[in-house]
């Protein structure tokens, strides 16, 4: 039975989110992608004119028009709409528009082909690469240490990410990162990966970054100590009892 391919088209305005959305649409074999708009009223004029498709992805972040406004317009032209944007606060608005899915910048390559396996069960999303998965394992995010330019975050080097109210300092073995996020939203991009977990309201931790336990107190790799938060406490001593070994002390 021959393959079937999802026809998709991409309106993103960013360019790094344009980049690594086509990566994850190649790397699907039943997925391919028939056009990118980067200019939002060429893609109102040009989808609406044009043939029916499968996906649309449309970034909700955008100039003169937003994915909310254009989605209105081209909703009735594919099967399938998913927004994409850096902000949860415009989940509700998207599900209004009758979208399919929505997926929170940065996604991981994981979450992008569960999301198509969701929406479309009876196809088979298989990554054309076995290594696809580990080489996307990563995000990009700007850092006010570094007069706001991108860097690039791999979620293995990630030690502790801590809030500073409106922004976040993400703790790595390298250099400490300040982005403009907050840690509600961090958390939800974070959840993917079951090495994180909550251990403050001001600290999420990675478990493979534990070094020490010291009554309530963690101590990670880089030294940095999170005292472990009333309700947060159980989850993090349950998972360090379950990775004790047991001795004639213990």
């Amino acid at each position: 039975m021959p393959n079937i391919k999802l026809k998709c088209i991409v309106v993103e305005d960013d360019i790094l989110s344009v980049e690594g959305i086509k990566t994850y649409i190649k790397s699907l074999n039943n997925l391919q992608l028939v056009e990118v708009y980067t200019d939002p009223l060429k893609a109102l004029n040009e989808i609406t004119a044009g043939p029916d498709v499968d996906i649309i992805f449309m970034d909700v972040d955008m100039p003169l028009i937003s994915g909310i406004e254009l989605s209105k317009s081209i909703r009735h032209k594919t099967d399938k709409l998913i927004f994409t944007t850096s902000h949860s606060k415009y989940a509700y608005e998207a599900f209004e528009m009758l979208a399919s899915a929505y997926l929170l910048k940065p996604y991981t390559f994981a979450r992008f082909a569960e999301t198509i396996s969701r929406i479309y069960p009876t196809t088979t999303a298989v990554p054309t690469t076995i290594n696809q998965q580990a080489d996307q394992d990563y995000f990009f995010i700007r850092n006010k240490n570094d007069n706001n330019n991108l860097i690039k975050v791999r979620y293995n080097s990630i030690i502790a990410v801590e809030s500073l109210q409106n922004y976040v300092r993400i703790y790595t073995p390298d250099e400490n990162i300040v982005a403009y996020i907050g840690l509600s939203e961090i958390k939800l991009i974070l959840k993917e990966k079951p090495n994180f977990l909550q251990a403050h309201r001001s600290f999420i931790i990675s478990r493979n970054h534990i070094e020490k336990l010291e009554g309530y107190t963690l101590k990670m790799t880089n030294n940095l100590q999170v005292n472990l938060g009333n309700n947060y406490r159980d989850e993090i001593l349950a998972y360090i009892k379950e990775k004790t070994i047991k001795t004639g002390r213990s």
